[in-house]
């Protein structure tokens, strides 16, 4: 049956859904994909990592980060009315139920924490419960410190230890190393987001970055941005990885001087440009790792 034949309020409904579960922008999922492809490809013995932790991975992605989305709406399902990008938001204008939102946040956690008690080990079940506490305690954060996109770059970078873990059976320094490189990235991407709601963010009394920086705001992201790139160069040469993990780190420098430039107005269409682009800084890392395994 495709949507066409569903009758209107079906139709609305399984619509206000997907877009409560961000279905419909696939960014988030992207961003948190490729930090864990890049743990499982370095993790692996071989050219590319088992199939099983392959596809589990790529799936507990999309099913964690559409949980995420769910509680940070339920969370923000008062504030986010104040703000011109989010105050059309199902559970904010009222379409979909707060019970709801913690019912499918719930559910989807279930999935994803039996992916991980069927198919992997007992290390990555153990780590589970810290990835688990991350994406719930983090909506709430800009509530209390202006520091939220630290714990959300913690939250998007915990399945960096809990993939190194199913495919090695153990952590090592290289893999706190990359979780470091993830932190700082996700810190400076989701800063470039912030921006972008500032000037709402300021009037409702929401912390973030953006407001912490204030106009060293751009100069503190290349900081960051500078850092993630001497961070993966530490990576390469710990793993011993050869030219095309440095030409993919080289493509992820290129593309950070551009979000520069995109932001360098501040203008909220420009930030939000810049934070999407991040996208491709992900996958050129990771393109250039697999050429690396398989040359």
């Amino acid at each position: 049956m495709t949507m066409a034949a569903l009758s209107p309020s079906l139709r609305e409904r399984l619509t206000d859904y997907a877009r409560l579960l961000r279905i419909d922008r696939p960014i988030g999922s992207l961003l948190l994909l490729w930090p864990t492809w890049w743990a499982l490809w370095l993790a692996a013995d071989g050219v590319m990592p088992s199939i099983s932790n392959l596809i589990v991975f790529t799936l507990g992605v999309f099913l964690m980060r559409a949980a995420g989305c769910a509680i940070n709406d339920f969370a923000d399902r008062k504030v986010d009315r104040h703000v011109k990008r989010t105050r059309e938001r199902p559970l904010t204008a009222g379409r979909i139920e707060a019970r709801e939102a913690v019912i499918l946040f719930l559910a989807l956690v279930l999935v994803s924490f039996l992916l991980v008690v069927l198919f992997t080990n007992t290390l990555t079940f153990y780590l589970s419960f810290g990835g688990l506490a991350l994406a719930f305690i983090y909506p709430f954060m800009k509530r209390y410190t202006h520091l939220p996109q630290l714990f959300l770059g913690a939250a998007f970078s915990w399945a960096i230890p809990m993939a190194w873990a199913a495919e090695a059976g153990e952590l090592s320094k290289l893999t706190w190393l990359l979780f470091t490189a993830n932190v700082l990235w996700t810190v400076a991407y989701d800063t470039l987001y912030a921006m972008v709601d500032r000037d709402d963010d300021l009037k409702i009394g929401v912390k973030s970055t953006a407001i912490l920086f204030g106009d060293a705001d751009r100069l503190i992201i290349g900081v960051l941005q500078a850092l993630v790139v001497i961070t993966l160069i530490m990576v390469g040469t710990q793993a011993e990885l050869g030219f095309f993990w440095y030409l993919g780190v080289a493509a992820m420098a290129a593309l950070f001087i551009w979000h520069q430039y995109l932001a360098r107005n501040r203008s909220r269409e420009g930030c939000f440009e810049a934070f999407l682009n991040n996208n491709w800084a992900g996958f050129v890392v990771f393109a250039g790792l697999a050429l690396d395994k398989l040359f």
